[in-house]
């Protein structure tokens, strides 16, 4: 028996935690959820009680409810994504072994199933949290999901933008969501998916093999090169976007 009052979420003590859960189950509405999230994994940030939360999603991921399904699915991947950061977790992996790994399975069943792309992206997202993979399990929703990274140039240290969407394949050093004049742009090269090795070419090919042409041809540009309109220094994008790991 879980005894929440000794756990600590973003706020506090996690005794609140048990009615949330009960109410999400009895009406499982997005501001519940919302609840739930800023709780567990607020900005990222995960505690004592993220990690006992885990059982009780890979439970709602089993309940046949496809909506309440991913929702606990993609709150799980994050959670087991940032387990690293507190030292005083333990062996989140080890003790929730047994979750994982029916987490896994159930994201690999929903990910191959999704016809929504963003809900696709947070599965995707959610499976590497699950494998363990660093870095993409917390930052490939965002970018690919939002068609644009933001990162340094490596020659230059200039802050670039790097889009690749309804706005253009470009990198740039200026913000185009808000400028409406001419912006200083350079078209970005994407790789040949021939060309793709390591988790650019897994991901790419898991895209394709799941009807998500969208996704595979983004992953192109995530895992090619980009060149800085200031310096015009050529540089891997997936490499800058990593830098900060």
């Amino acid at each position: 028996m879980t005894d929440w009052s000794q756990l600590s979420h973003a706020y506090g003590a996690a005794d609140d935690i048990p009615d949330l859960l009960d109410r999400i189950a009895a009406e499982p509405s997005a501001e519940h959820w919302n609840d739930l999230w800023s709780a567990l994994c607020h900005q990222g940030s995960v505690y004592s009680a993220s990690f006992a939360a885990l059982p009780w999603l890979a439970g709602t991921v089993g309940s046949g409810d496809r909506e309440q399904a991913v929702n606990a699915l993609v709150l799980a991947g994050a959670i087991v994504a940032g387990a690293g950061q507190r030292r005083e977790a333990g062996d989140v992996r080890s003790e929730h072994a047994a979750e994982i790994a029916a987490l896994l399975r159930a994201v690999d069943q929903y990910r191959r199933t999704a016809s929504d792309r963003a809900e696709y992206i947070h599965l995707m997202e959610a499976m590497l949290g699950f494998e363990g993979v660093v870095g993409w399990s917390e930052d490939l929703a965002w970018g690919v999901g939002n068609e644009e990274y933001q990162v340094s140039c490596p020659g230059c240290e200039a802050s670039l933008f790097i889009a690749f969407g309804e706005r253009g394949f470009f990198s740039t050093g200026d913000d185009y969501a808000i400028t409406d004049g001419d912006i200083e742009t350079r078209a970005l090269r994407p790789a040949a998916p021939t060309d793709l090795d390591g988790i650019g070419r897994r991901l790419h090919d898991l895209a394709l093999a799941d009807g998500q042409r969208e996704v595979a041809h983004a992953l192109t540009h995530v895992f090619g090169h980009a060149t800085c309109p200031d310096c015009e220094t050529d540089f891997s994008v997936a490499d800058q976007v990593s830098a900060d790991w």
